[in-house]
């Protein structure tokens, strides 16, 4: 079947952040008394929304401070600034395309605007945007994609959603779509693939070069210039 859709994660797939993130993570939860390690934040909260993580870690630890957003937000960006890159070989990825695109992302709408901007990538995506906060519930479930593939007038399985996190691979399933996986980012560890095929992924690579090929083998379309190689 032909897909007329790529949806795009963000956070390590159009921008390699989760290590700043978990960076910013850590510096405000240990002024809220609260120390959890790189490999627990990485394990439990990639991949899903900014609430979700307040809403586990209050389950867990009891209340955090009213301006616990605006505190992350603070330490979160300036390191944005100064670091943050596209994921390597993204725009030649987006330049090989002839379909339709959008993000799909459990970021915050302000968190999007701002890491694309800072990468040169929001004029690329903009108005097709699509955050977590505009649906009722974020990844794993599968409303964000849903949303998406509604707003672009895009049934379910003519979309194919770019992902790196298992609740991202979890929901886009749940939602009818083809999962290419993408473990390319600087976050990324050895079973991470083994991990997303088993939660659904069609495919998953380990460079951006590579993501045209897959994308073209499960019908999406691209330039016939596009990079070849292909691999697991």
């Amino acid at each position: 079947m032909r897909r007329d859709l790529v949806i795009f994660d963000c956070d390590g797939v159009l921008v390699d952040s989760e290590l700043l993130s978990i960076r910013a993570d850590q510096e405000c939860l240990v002024e809220c008394g609260i120390e959890l390690s790189f490999d627990e934040i990485l394990e439990r909260y990639t991949g899903i929304s900014f609430a979700g993580m307040v809403s586990d870690l209050e389950a867990r630890h009891g209340p955090l401070p009213a301006d616990f957003a605006d505190r992350h937000r603070k330490r979160l960006w300036p390191i944005f600034q100064q670091e943050l890159r596209a994921v390597p070989g993204i725009t030649e990825v987006l330049d090989s395309l002839s379909c339709k695109m959008c993000v799909a992302s459990s970021g915050r709408p302000e968190r999007l605007e701002h890491a694309l901007s800072l990468v040169g990538l929001y004029d690329r995506f903009h108005p097709h945007i699509f955050s977590a906060t505009e649906v009722r519930h974020g990844k794993p479930a599968p409303d964000l994609f849903l949303h998406a593939a509604t707003r672009m007038g895009m049934a379910p399985a003519r979309c194919v959603v770019v992902e790196d996190s298992v609740p991202g691979v979890i929901g886009a399933v749940a939602a009818g779509m083809t999962v290419i996986g993408f473990v390319g980012a600087s976050h990324c560890r050895p079973d991470d693939a083994a991990r997303l095929f088993a939660r659904g992924a069609a495919a998953v690579v380990d460079d951006m070069a590579r993501l045209p090929r897959a994308l073209r083998d499960h019908g999406a379309s691209g330039s016939d210039s596009a990079p070849t190689a292909f691999a697991f």
